[in-house]
């Protein structure tokens, strides 16, 4: 008992470090994550670590704290799960809480040269992890072809759509093309799952997903109505945070419950910090509740917008690791991990490029800090300390 609690006691500690510094959205967070357990401290290797991120990618909910979370369920169980959302999402969840109920002192061009620094940081990130992840998982003709194809289809279909048509490319085309790269590492995740916890996941989820808003009409007062529209578009949103906040503008702002200026300084401080983008929950919910009650909403609002994702993944993870070893489902997977490469150097152009490289400075400042990762190896958390510096040193040039 001592050694479970120590070791979930260690993944708290290794993602909340993470929560504290993982800057840039969910596509860089990828690749923190993958210079942590992949790299550095071995957990897995490449190949899990990219049928891991596609399984992932595949279902609904915020990817990279799924992967967070699968991650620590291999670690230590339910418990090592749960330690590992929390840590990761703890810091952002606070900052946006506390953002909710002092809003306007965040502000100024201090701010948003740190802010902006930030952004380029993670062009780094995210560049180091496509060129890591396509030697490894697009080494040959098929699999180089499969991940330009699904990189062309999500950069001409953006969103949801876009992402699902290119997970069905990839597996399409390693069905017809990849059954000679089956032959990679037997490596197994250990996933602690009972199968019948999966089915029990798989019940809750559905049982939330059609009797809260039944719920909701029945029982008078706020929390309910609040939880079921969290939960709601958490469940059936695919792409993470970016996709999600359209969605929840429309049922927030449309009926009143957050006013459009407020969602819109929401949206921006989310991009301010660490951490998971769906921890915006905490702020909208905060937001939306009566004064008195903004802990309770924020409770209700990140509770409500994670726990779809999550229970759609403790139902998964008990048959993953068996179905990843059929001969056939592997030669998907390998289809589909080189579709991962091209969904993610996409997301390196058109949402972490284009909203941080705006001239030959931000240029300059992001080729440094790719160097300073890919050559001189530095810590991922010192250079987002140094594009934090070059940032601020920029908004005063």
């Amino acid at each position: 008992m001592r050694q479970g609690a120590g070791e979930t006691f260690a993944v708290f500690r290794i993602f909340l470090r993470l929560g504290l510094t993982c800057f840039g959205g969910p596509i860089a967070h990828l690749g923190y994550f993958r210079e942590e357990f992949v790299q550095r401290r071995r957990w897995l290797d490449e190949k899990t670590y990219a049928d891991l991120l596609a399984l992932c990618q595949f279902l609904p909910g915020p990817a990279s704290s799924q992967l967070g979370f699968a991650l620590g369920i291999s670690r230590s169980g339910l418990a090592g799960g749960l330690a590992a959302w929390l840590g990761f999402t703890l810091p952002s969840a606070v900052a946006l809480f506390l953002f909710a109920l002092f809003s306007g002192s965040f502000s100024g061009p201090v701010a948003g040269g740190i802010i902006h620094g930030l952004k380029i940081v993670a062009v780094a990130v995210v560049a180091q992890a496509v060129w890591g992840m396509a030697r490894s998982l697009a080494p040959d003709k098929p699999r180089a072809g499969i991940a330009l194809a699904a990189m062309i289809l999500v950069t001409l279909a953006a969103g949801a759509p876009g992402q699902l048509g290119a997970i069905a490319l990839g597996a399409i085309g390693g069905a017809l093309l990849c059954r000679s790269a089956i032959s990679g590492s037997d490596a197994r995740l250990p996933i602690p799952l009972r199968r019948t916890a999966g089915l029990i996941a798989l019940a809750a989820f559905f049982l939330l997903l059609l009797g809260l808003p039944l719920a909701a009409s029945l029982i008078p007062g706020w929390g309910l109505g609040l939880f079921d529209a969290f939960y709601r578009y958490g469940a059936l949103v695919f792409g993470g945070g970016h996709v999600v906040l359209p969605l929840l503008q429309a049922q927030l702002v449309a009926p009143g419950w957050v006013g459009g200026a407020d969602f819109l300084a929401g949206y921006g401080a989310a991009q301010a910090v660490p951490g998971p983008m769906f921890a915006i929950g905490a702020y909208l919910g905060a937001v939306a509740a009566p004064a008195h009650q903004a802990f309770l909403g924020a409770l209700l609002g990140l509770v409500g917008i994670f726990l779809p994702g999550m229970l759609i993944l403790v139902a998964t993870l008990p048959f993953w690791d068996h179905l990843r070893r059929w001969p056939a489902a592997q030669a998907m997977m390998a289809g589909v991990n080189a579709a991962v490469v091209g969904l993610l150097g996409a997301a390196l152009y058109g949402l972490v490029w284009v909203s941080a490289v705006r001239g030959p400075h931000d240029f300059l400042l992001a080729a440094g800090c790719f160097l300073l990762l890919m050559v001189w190896r530095l810590p991922a958390w010192f250079v987002v300390v140094i594009g934090a510096a070059g940032g601020l040193l920029l908004a005063r040039v």
